[in-house]
């Protein structure tokens, strides 16, 4: 009989690729993947050390899935193998610790596991990050809708609040005619929609002599036909009127950016190391504005940073409303140890940290109702991707990342249709398919 493997995946859209990169890998050799939720032979945890919140879980999902199945093993990978292996290996049931530069080595750990029954382990493969090249990783299949595509690994921006750069090393990129293969390979198997992503997508390029992100996507708009694509976070700073100037034709290229802001004040983005000041992130937003008229834009905010005095938080205030999101993920600080802003003074208080952050989200759904309230009014007929379909409704996204739902009696999945909007609650917008 297969032995069956689960695979858990906590974190970004880099370890959401990881994990079926693993799956196609270990399908190949002849296992199967099943829910990690049932009991299986062999677990693989792909974890995050993004916030403490996430190290915490990671561990807390190591352990529940060493107890889940009597003999079960577990294999470990992610952000948190880098910084907690030792910890990491002495929990009953893991064989084996695997770092971020060579995160497939889970899956030759399993394989010969379960051909040789070697037991020897723990082991820890923790190779210095800061020498890792880039893993190259290819997926051919697409269980959902939307593909992710790892097209960059690494981050050297240092900001004060943040972990990953020690966890996922220095930038490396992914060659292009690599990413341009296994765009290509999505498309000729039907996919519509694509997203290129990274630990820090737009450093994409910047270890390679002759690519840059502009000129990648324009490379994959060449070849992508009806399919969408889709960029994973970005930082402000890229929206130089170089990189607008080289979009703005691009037809494949969805109208919907996800940047990411972390505050609207400049005396906060000081404290927390970013590279861009209010008004440069302001600038850039228009920039693309101008370029990409109908572009929808979602960000991250973290309020209540370490120095954040009411006038700072005030002013990331106004910026939420000039800036008009269609979504924002807003998180009230929280202390990862081993970070520079761990250690600063001038905390602020987690009883403010929430406050704020629960005034900014008010706020924010505000706007977001406010957009929505218009776009009903002024373009109400839109062209949605299908994802998923329950109760009689299916429910999916339009290009410019707008949440729809309608009536429907059959499944749509992977299908776009023309929607009349009618209504939106909660950031959901309502229509009838036309």
């Amino acid at each position: 009989m297969k032995k069956k493997i689960g695979i858990i995946t906590l974190g970004c859209k880099v370890n959401q690729y990881e994990s079926e990169a693993f799956a196609e890998a270990l399908t190949d050799l002849g296992y199967e993947i099943c829910d990690a939720t049932e009991p299986c032979d062999a677990y693989i945890v792909n974890s995050c050390t993004v916030t403490a919140e996430a190290d915490r879980k990671s561990k807390q999902m190591i352990r529940r899935a060493a107890r889940s199945n009597q003999g079960a093993v577990v294999v470990v990978t992610g952000c948190t193998a880098e910084y907690s292996s030792k910890q990491l290996s002495e929990i009953e049931g893991v064989i084996a610790v695997c770092g971020n530069a060579k995160k497939l080595e889970c899956v030759k750990i399993l394989d010969e596991y379960f051909r040789t029954g070697d037991a020897q382990y723990p082991v820890i493969k923790v190779d210095p990050i800061e020498e890792a090249e880039f893993e190259t990783m290819h997926l051919t299949g697409f269980p959902r809708t939307r593909v992710y595509i790892k097209i960059e690994d690494g981050c050297e921006n240092r900001c004060a609040y943040c972990a990953i750069p020690g966890a996922r090393g220095k930038v490396r990129s992914k060659a292009p005619e690599d990413v341009l293969r296994e765009v290509q390979g999505f498309i000729n198997a039907g996919c519509r929609e694509i997203v290129l992503t990274g630990i820090e997508t737009a450093s994409y390029g910047k270890d390679l002599s002759d690519a840059t992100l502009a000129s990648l996507l324009r490379d994959v708009d060449a070849i992508a036909g009806d399919c969408k694509i889709r960029l994973g976070s970005l930082d402000p700073s890229l929206f130089k009127q170089s990189f607008a100037d080289a979009i703005k034709n691009l037809k494949s290229l969805a109208p919907h950016f996800h940047i990411s802001l972390q505050s609207g004040s400049s005396n906060v983005l000081a404290l927390m190391r970013r590279k861009y000041n209010a008004n440069g992130a302001r600038a850039a937003m228009e920039r693309i504005r101008e370029a990409i008229p109908n572009v929808m834009f979602t960000t991250d905010i973290i309020v209540g940073f370490p120095g954040e005095t009411e006038e700072n938080f005030n002013e990331t205030v106004e910026f939420v409303k000039e800036a008009r999101f269609l979504d924002a993920h807003i998180f009230p600080y929280s202390e990862r140890e081993g970070t520079e802003a761990a250690v600063m003074k001038n905390k602020v208080p987690v009883p403010v940290r929430r406050e704020r952050a629960a005034k900014l989200i008010e706020i924010q759904n505000s706007v977001r109702d406010s957009l929505l309230d218009e776009i009903i009014e002024k373009s109400p007929t839109v062209s949605v991707l299908f994802e998923t379909y329950a109760d009689s409704h299916v429910q999916g996204h339009t290009d410019s990342f707008l949440a729809v739902t309608a009536k429907s009696d059959r499944d749509m999945h992977g299908e776009i249709h023309k929607v009349k909007l009618t209504s939106h609650k909660d950031g959901i917008c309502f229509g009838e398919i036309q």
